[in-house]
C-alpha cells in the first residue's frame, strides 16, 4: 500500500461495524491506532494533523470510530470506558489479520478520554502493542492499570491545562515501563495556541518511529 493511498475501511468488532481510514507508508514498520476522546470522531482536525506528522516518519495509522453514529449520540456511551477499551482491543485484532498489517508493531495515540481506552487496552494481555502516547488523557479514568502497562508511554500536556496537568503527573508515577512526561508550555487542552499542535505532533511521531521499530 503506497504512502498515498486513501483506504477508507470497516472495522469489525464483535459484530458492530466501524469506519475508519487505514494509511500505511511503504516501508512501515509500525502503525499506529488513534483513540480519540469524547464528542470527536476519525475526522477530527488535531488528530488527522498528528496522524499526518506520524506517517511522514514512516509509520502507518488508522483512525477510526470507536463508536458508531447511533452511540454516539448518547452522551454516557462517550463515557463508556470499558467499551471503547474493548473497541480498541478489537481493532487491534482486526488489523493483525489483515495480511498487509498483520507484521506491523501496533501503537495507541490516545487524546483525552481516548486516553484512558488507550492505556486501558495497552494493559490486555493480548493488545502486545509496544507504544503509547496520550494527549491531554485522562489518563486518571486508568490509574488502577497503569502498572500493567508495558509499553513505552509518552504523555504530552499542556502547561496551562492544569487538572489535567495534575492528572498527568500523578499517573507517570504509576507507570512501570519505559515513559516520558511532555509539557508543551503556555497550552491549553486543545493545544491551539500558536505552534502548540505541531509540538505534540513532533513528540508523538518521533515516539512511534522509535519505539515501533
Amino acid at each position: 500500500m503506497g504512502a498515498n493511498d486513501n483506504s477508507i475501511v470497516t472495522v469489525t468488532v464483535d459484530g458492530t461495524e466501524l469506519e475508519g481510514e487505514l494509511l500505511v507508508p511503504d516501508d512501515a514498520t509500525g502503525l499506529v491506532l488513534f483513540a480519540h476522546g469524547s464528542g470527536s470522531s476519525r475526522h477530527s482536525p488535531r488528530n488527522n494533523f498528528v496522524a499526518e506528522r506520524v506517517r511522514a516518519r514512516g509509520v502507518g495509522t488508522l483512525l477510526f470510530d470507536l463508536l458508531t453514529e447511533a452511540e454516539d449520540r448518547t452522551y454516557e456511551t462517550r463515557f463508556d470506558i470499558p467499551l471503547l477499551t474493548d473497541r480498541l482491543v478489537g481493532a487491534t485484532q482486526w488489523v493483525r489479520s489483515r495480511d498487509d498489517t498483520a507484521d506491523l508493531n501496533v501503537g495507541y495515540f490516545g487524546s483525552s478520554t481516548g486516553s484512558a481506552a488507550a492505556l486501558r487496552a495497552a494493559a490486555r494481555p493480548e493488545t502486545d502493542v509496544a507504544a503509547v502516547v496520550s494527549r491531554g488523557g485522562r489518563v486518571d479514568m486508568a490509574e488502577d492499570v497503569l502498572d500493567r502497562v508495558a509499553a513505552a508511554t509518552l504523555f504530552i500536556v499542556g502547561g496551562n491545562d492544569h487538572p489535567v496537568l495534575e492528572w498527568n503527573e500523578e499517573a507517570y508515577e504509576l507507570l512501570a515501563g519505559e515513559k516520558s512526561l511532555e509539557v508543551i508550555e503556555g497550552a491549553s487542552h486543545l493545544f491551539e495556541e500558536p505552534g502548540a499542535l505541531e509540538s505534540v505532533a513532533d513528540h508523538a511521531g518521533e515516539w512511534f518511529a522509535e519505539k515501533l521499530l
